[in-house]
């Protein structure tokens, strides 16, 4: 069988990423990428043209668009109508109504669209996926992230909650299964830019699930942290790292009363998990290429990305009114997240 031929449109930090992983890949070949203001093309590895009618006339079978946000809409539907296979950076787009024409649009054509929710094919959060499904927690009571970390200097078009607060929005629907029904939210500006640079919020699942997010541009430190707590323990997992540990519910009594008396749930067994660490990009391509070729599920689909995307907008309006607001289904909120 012949090679899957990719373009990739927008050649920032992403689109350099995506490019270096095509590739690598079996089964694909980058035929071409388009960024009207690159100069040369070679850390792409392959021919630069100046623009999408141009990168069109390759005989494309699939693109990664990883222009920022605001073009999202504008890329996609053009690649949609020309019958090319998608996989858009997150957010899906700009706004939920771009997000939905974006959507239909693929969908009504048969076409794969992805969003490059990357959380997800970490390998410490699918370990943690496996062994919720698995049931080794048992019911989960709460879901706590932490995504702190200087600015980067590339995002300009969005705030923290569209850039990275849809990475925790997206893997806590993910892990649990279930969507985000609530959210609370509190956000700042601090840094003079006309987005917010730090959010925090609560928010609660259909399944009655407690979450808890705190993300920020602010911090000189790097952290991706996510915490599920359960009836068994906690599982801790480090995306930043790789590294997945879990702290059991311990049952042997203390017979220390300074240290019983402040203890809580009893402390037990410390797990680090030996995990088989790959690229998450790498996987996230597989997972692309896979469900072109096979339509294998594994993707995060543009209606999962349209879902993540109302939730951030959802959390944008409770900080801007400074109340609780319950989300409305949207297409895709009630889709198995596999």
């Amino acid at each position: 069988m012949a090679a899957l031929r990719y373009g990739v449109v927008g050649l920032g930090v992403m689109g350099r990423n995506h490019a270096r992983v095509i590739r690598e890949l079996d089964g694909i070949e980058l035929a071409a990428v388009v960024d009207p203001f690159a100069v040369d093309d070679d850390i792409a590895g392959a021919p630069l043209l100046p623009g999408l009618d141009r990168l069109l006339e390759e005989h494309i079978d699939a693109a990664v668009v990883a222009v920022p946000t605001t073009a999202h809409e504008e890329v996609a539907l053009r690649l949609a109508e020309a019958g090319v296979h998608v996989l858009v950076e997150k957010p899906i787009a700009a706004d939920v109504t771009q997000g939905r024409r974006m959507t239909d649009a693929f969908r009504s054509r048969g076409l794969v669209g992805a969003v490059g929710h990357i959380e997800r094919f970490n390998p410490a959060l699918q370990a943690l996926r496996q062994r919720l499904e698995a049931g080794e927690l048992g019911e989960v009571y709460q879901i706590a992230t932490r995504r702190q970390g200087p600015f980067p200097v590339r995002i300009a078009d969005v705030g923290v909650i569209k850039d990275l607060a849809t990475h925790d929005i997206d893997l806590t629907s993910w892990l649990a299964q279930s969507p985000f029904r609530s959210v609370h939210a509190n956000t700042s500006r601090r840094s003079g830019r006309p987005h917010e640079d730090l959010v925090a919020f609560n928010g609660r699942l259909g399944d009655g699930t407690i979450t808890n997010h705190l993300v920020n541009w602010m911090s000189p430190m790097k952290e991706r942290i996510t915490v599920v707590t359960g009836e068994s323990g906690a599982f801790v997992a480090d995306t930043l790292s790789g590294d997945l540990t879990f702290y059991e519910n311990g049952t042997d009594a203390t017979e220390w009363d300074a240290v019983s008396a402040f203890r809580g749930v009893a402390e037990g067994s410390v797990i680090r998990f030996a995990l088989k660490k790959r690229e998450p990009l790498r996987i996230e391509h597989e997972a692309f290429r896979d469900a072109i070729l096979h339509d294998r599920p594994g993707i995060v689909t543009m209606e999962q990305g349209l879902a993540t995307l109302a939730v951030a907008e959802a959390v944008m309006r409770s900080a801007a009114d400074q109340r609780e607001v319950v989300i409305d289904d949207v297409s895709g909120v009630g889709e198995e997240i596999r």
